[in-house]
């Protein structure tokens, strides 16, 4: 396991050993800003037992990867280590290609040096293909990522198919929806505006908010996750969605009625660049081998909701911590232009009742 102390990641090694789907785990994270070991806070029984290891390092780094598959037997890899934040890869897009590209590069040798006994799964998104209007992506259908977060992620998926086809590696791939639930980091939309009406802080909404997301639990995730790893091909690409698509401002007023806070919070911010319409995904290869979705979105939404609302300890230290320079940085400039936007459409309206 390869960044499991992020958001889907913590939340598969959960679901794995909590079920006992695995005998054990080791996982390697470098901890980045994203990585909380928090978020496995609950597992330390586990690592007592021998169910469950830790190992903070970097997958980019040459040799550590094998240098790990070389002290056990072990029968998986499962990658999710990624930078994934689309704002953050458009100020900066040095650590995305490190870590995607190049991170992946290194895993696949480790795989590729160790044999054909292990399998690697590559966790990837439904970004690298790009926005459609109408219909779902299949597997087949040609990558078109438009940011760098998502070029970097399709940039790995055509060099672990690469692997598969030149060298034999036996790897595959999951492409997942926007994914959503507890311990998501609060820089994603979902999290980062339940956090802020709990503190009656306003909600930057890019543009109109009529941008479309398909929005998968993380559990539906693992889940899918797991069933492509021990049922899936080699060399194979499975697409992971939910069926529930959603424009953005109707998950922010959704939010906004079930925190029983005003719509007022709602600040339509300059939209972000290349911000893609749409992205949809058609999921009957993976649906063919057993996995189905099983939590509703508006069900998940209230879990998560309520999930935060209980674990402010999770998230305060994160939200009073370096994120907050991130988000002056990132949405003051942007929130005070829609603020006197406002301000100046009030006054115009104010002056044509007056005459």
């Amino acid at each position: 396991m390869i960044g499991g102390a992020g958001f889907i990641g913590s939340n598969f090694i959960r679901l794995v050993l909590r079920e006992k789907l695995a005998a054990h785990i080791t996982n390697l994270d470098k901890l980045t800003y994203a990585g909380n070991p928090a978020n496995l806070a609950d597992l330390e029984d586990l690592e007592t037992s021998g169910g469950y290891r830790f190992v903070q390092g970097d997958k980019a780094e040459p040799g550590l990867v094998a240098d790990l598959l070389g002290e056990d037997a072990y029968d998986a890899v499962v990658d999710f280590a990624a930078e994934s934040h689309v704002d953050r890869s458009i100020t900066d897009a040095d650590a995305f290609l490190q870590t995607n590209v190049n991170g992946t590069y290194q895993v696949l040798e480790a795989v590729r040096a160790h044999g054909q006994g292990l399998r690697l799964l590559y966790v990837s998104t439904d970004e690298v293909y790009g926005p459609i209007a109408e219909g779902s992506f299949s597997e087949t259908d040609r990558l078109s990522p438009g940011n760098p977060y998502s070029a970097s992620k399709a940039a790995a998926d055509l060099l672990v198919l690469s692997y598969a086809n030149t060298f034999g590696t036996p790897c595959m791939i999951t492409r997942g929806a926007n994914t959503y639930g507890p311990y998501q980091y609060p820089e994603k939309l979902i999290p980062l505006f339940i956090t802020n009406v709990i503190d009656n802080k306003p909600l930057p909404v890019y543009g109109d908010g009529c941008q479309v997301r398909d929005w998968l639990f993380v559990l539906d995730h693992a889940r899918g996750i797991w069933t492509a790893l021990t049922k899936g091909e080699i060399g194979q690409v499975y697409n992971l969605g939910a069926d529930q698509e959603r424009r953005n401002i109707e998950v922010t007023e959704r939010i906004l009625a079930i925190l029983e806070k005003p719509k007022n919070l709602i600040r339509h911010i300059e939209d972000r660049a290349g911000h893609d319409i749409r992205y949809s995904l058609n999921c009957e290869k993976l649906q063919a081998l057993g996995w189905r979705r099983t939590v509703d979105f508006e069900d998940g939404l209230e879990q998560t909701v309520a999930w935060y609302r209980e674990r402010e300890d999770w998230w305060r230290p994160i939200k009073d911590g370096s994120f907050r320079e991130y988000y002056e940085r990132h949405y003051a400039a942007r929130l005070l232009a829609a603020q006197e936007t406002a301000g100046d459409a009030s006054q115009e309206s104010a002056e044509g009742e007056a005459t």
